[in-house]
Order: C-alpha cells, then structure tokens, then sequence
C-alpha cells in the first residue's frame, strides 16, 4: 500500500523537492512554511503548523503536527445487510469510475454487490454505471434519463434485500439547474432510502477531485450541508501536485479521508492511512532516521 501511496503522490513529492532538493536531518519553520504551501496545505493550517514549530525542527515533530489534522475513521462494525452508501460528488469528480472501483474491492473481499443508477439526470452516467455493472459482472437497477432517482434508490435497496446482497452503491446526480434543486433532490433520496430500510443509507460518501486541491473544500462543505457526508473518497491523486491539500480538506471538514485514488486501474483506490501519507510527505524532506 505504500508502494501505492508514493505512487498517487509523486507529482506532490517532486513539488517538494523543487523547493528543498536536499534531503535534512533538521530544517527551520520557514523552510517547513514553504515545502507546506508547495505542496498546496491551506496558508491558514500551515500557520498554524509553524507557529508551534521550535527552530530546529526534525521528522518525528512535524509528523505529530500534522497528523493533529486529520480526523480519524470511526471503524464501524458492518451488522447490515445489504449495506447501503450513497455516493456524492460532482459531475465530472470521477463518481462513477469510483463506485466501480468500491465495487471491484468489495468484490475481492467476498462481498456481492449491487448497483443503484439514481443520477438520472444525465443519460451518459446511466450508460457508464451499467457498462461497468457489466464489466464487474455485477446486477444493476436503473431507469430513463429524467426518471424519479428516488425511485431508483428505492428499488435498488428492495432488489437487494430480496437477493441477499451484501453492499450497495448508489450514485447520484453532480449538478441539477440549481443548488437549491439539487439539495433537495438528495434529502428526498435519503428519506426514501430510509423508508426502504431503517438507518439507510448507512454511509454517505462524497467524491472530490484531488486535482482541484483546496477548492475543494467550498464544494465540500456545501454537500456537507445538504445531507451531512459521513467520509471522503479523493480522486486522481496521481494527476496533482496539490496532494498537501488533503491535510486542509480533513481538516476545514472534520470528515475522515476514507480512500484516495491514485491510478486508473480498478486496484488504485487504496484505504486512506494518515500515518503513511504523513510519512511519504516526510521521507522527501527529511533523512531517514
């Protein structure tokens, strides 16, 4: 995994080493202020971070730093079946492609999954979730562009809980005529998950482009406040320098980083661990120890 997290960073780490080539044993506050907005930490947490930093600053200071920032995955124990995540995120965020890879994983691990076509709104993300269900040999439930998504949610937890089904994937629409509309035709798929099931769904999971780094964080927030997201899934890690910015999304959220995806192949979306990413941030300023 951490061969995969160095890999998703790499553009991140050449950043770094941009601005300090040199591997140190210790660096000073202002050196750390520059690698940190480099590679893309919001100004206000890396303040934050110099402001308690001692002038000579070594690895094992500025790594319990900047884990302080992350938020922690509450590690559930999965009692349900099926167990129900509503994916969230913009068009254009690598939605769809994620929830093929969330179910390419569960599949590995033994699980049977389902697939719930509820962005409805848009005729290409019907016919890219039921190529994948096809490709993953995995059933799907869907309906026409313009259709009730509601209704699809629905029939997808219903479907699933007649066949036994482990897990299921929900997507849902990116962007409707408005924010307004789109809010409210996310609460209405929330409230009709959870007449097809108590405690449904049990997990709300919003997809942000890693490439858009910290301007992800308004787009964030404003999911957060629709429906109140449980985790995030960073997409295209590999594609950015700005992989620092993930320090400020936990952060300015309060959420868990739950995956990040750092290729294009099903296998590249890895369990997101703080103390790795931490460490492959670290190992490109510091020597080792």
């Amino acid at each position: 995994m951490f061969g995969f997290l160095k890999k998703g960073l790499k553009k991140t780490i050449d950043n770094i080493k941009s601005v300090s080539p040199k591997k140190k044993k210790y660096a000073t506050p202002e050196e750390i202020e520059e690698i940190l907005i480099e590679a893309d930490v919001e100004y206000d947490i890396v303040e934050k971070i110099v402001e308690s930093l001692p002038q000579k600053v070594n690895r094992t200071v500025l790594k319990n730093d900047l884990l302080y920032f992350f938020t922690p995955v509450e590690k559930k124990e999965i009692d349900v079946k099926p167990f129900v995540e509503l994916i969230l995120g913009v068009n254009g965020a690598g939605k769809t492609t994620t929830i093929a890879k969330l179910a390419y994983k569960y599949k590995n691990e033994g699980k049977s999954v389902m697939l719930g076509a509820a962005d409805t709104f848009r005729a290409a993300a019907i016919d890219q979730l039921k190529k994948w269900a096809e490709i993953l040999n995995v059933p799907i439930v869907f309906t026409k562009q313009g259709h009730d998504p509601s209704a699809v949610a629905y029939d997808t937890i219903e479907s699933a809980k007649a066949k036994g089904i482990d897990r299921v994937l929900i997507d849902t629409a990116g962007r409707l005529h408005t924010q307004s509309n789109l809010a409210e035709e996310l609460k209405k798929i929330v409230r009709v998950c959870s007449k097809a099931m108590e405690g449904a769904p049990h997990r709300k999971i919003l997809v942000l482009d890693g490439t858009q780094g910290n301007s992800a964080i308004n787009q964030a927030k404003a999911f957060n406040e629709m429906v109140g997201v449980d985790g995030i899934i960073i997409t295209k890690l590999d594609g950015t320098a700005k992989g620092g910015a993930i320090i400020s999304i936990s952060h300015e959220l309060k959420l868990p980083i739950l995956y990040v995806g750092v290729g294009e192949k099903m296998e590249d979306l890895i369990e997101f661990d703080p103390n790795e990413y931490v460490d492959t941030i670290l190992d490109a300023i510091f020597e080792a120890e």
